[in-house]
């Protein structure tokens, strides 16, 4: 599986509350190293979040110290740490897994890599095939020729497997969204019409949850749910649908649960927001 050369990482990464924690620990530094090192180890793997030697061996706390060249007792509390919450996760067979790993990588472009290095495999074994098979009549052609031609075949090949790519993504359903908020959400301000700014927002939105429209039934029923997003907050915010919809990250904690009611998190405090609302923070995604 090929690898790929990049991880998304935003610029609010350090508002995120459960790096704010994190960054509450004596080994903060440490732990928040060895986090970017697993999501960048995550990328080259290129298996959906997994981490692996070989898709049969997983990584064990020791061969990861030796890769990322840390103590070994630091590795262990990192991973424990990062699997307390719920940033890491083992399956059946201990293999190591980013949780939520689309808020880390463009699904759809991982994808694109993996059909275009399926697709060039094809073609390479096509063109082993024709040599195979070939007449004499072109056996004058330079190599250096061969090469400056393969090259201008794959370059059209990108173009075309892009727009094949881009053929088959569902469309954005504006109004359906639109009208799910507003029946779900009926504390907070209706939507009246869906402009050309926030059609653009929920087409990012659209493919960062895989075109999947129960995941968007999903928030706006926990939106609703929740005392602080419907106002109940010492500064009387209210979420609403620009909120939601303007960045990759809002909406993904709601889902997580990062506005959930009654939910205990640091010393007394019900939720994230109140937590953060204490320390003179904003949980507001500002």
């Amino acid at each position: 599986m090929a690898e790929v050369k990049w991880i998304k990482i935003t610029t609010n990464m350090f508002e995120d509350e459960k790096i704010d924690f994190i960054e509450s620990l004596p080994e903060a530094d440490a732990i928040l190293v060895i986090w970017i090192k697993l999501l960048t180890l995550a990328g080259r793997c290129n298996a959906g979040g997994f981490i692996f030697l070989t898709e049969k061996i997983p990584y064990t706390p020791e061969m990861l110290s030796h890769t990322f060249r840390r103590p070994l007792n630091t590795i262990k509390l990192a991973l424990k740490t990062l699997s307390e919450l719920d940033m890491i996760e083992f399956d059946d067979n201990n293999f190591l897994k980013i949780s939520n790993w689309e808020k880390h990588q463009n699904i759809e472009g991982l994808e694109k890599i993996r059909e275009q290095n399926r697709l060039r495999k094809r073609r390479q074994r096509e063109r082993e095939k024709a040599l195979k098979e070939g007449s004499h009549e072109n056996s004058h052609v330079t190599s250096r020729d061969s090469h400056a031609t393969d090259i201008e075949e794959d370059r059209e090949l990108d173009i075309e497997e892009e727009k094949e790519i881009e053929d088959k993504e569902p469309p954005v359903p504006y109004e359906e969204i639109k009208e799910l908020y507003n029946s779900i959400c009926k504390s907070l301000s209706k939507v009246r019409s869906v402009s050309s700014a926030r059609k653009k927002h929920l087409k990012a939105r659209w493919k960062q949850f895989d075109f999947n429209i129960d995941t968007f039934k999903e928030a706006f029923k926990k939106v609703e749910a929740s005392d602080f997003c419907r106002g109940q907050n010492k500064r009387g915010w209210k979420a609403d649908f620009d909120w939601l919809i303007k960045n990759d990250n809002n909406i993904v904690k709601v889902l997580e649960g990062a506005y959930d009611n009654r939910t205990p998190l640091h010393n007394g405090h019900n939720n994230v927001v109140d937590y953060y609302e204490a320390a003179g923070k904003s949980p507001y995604g500002w």
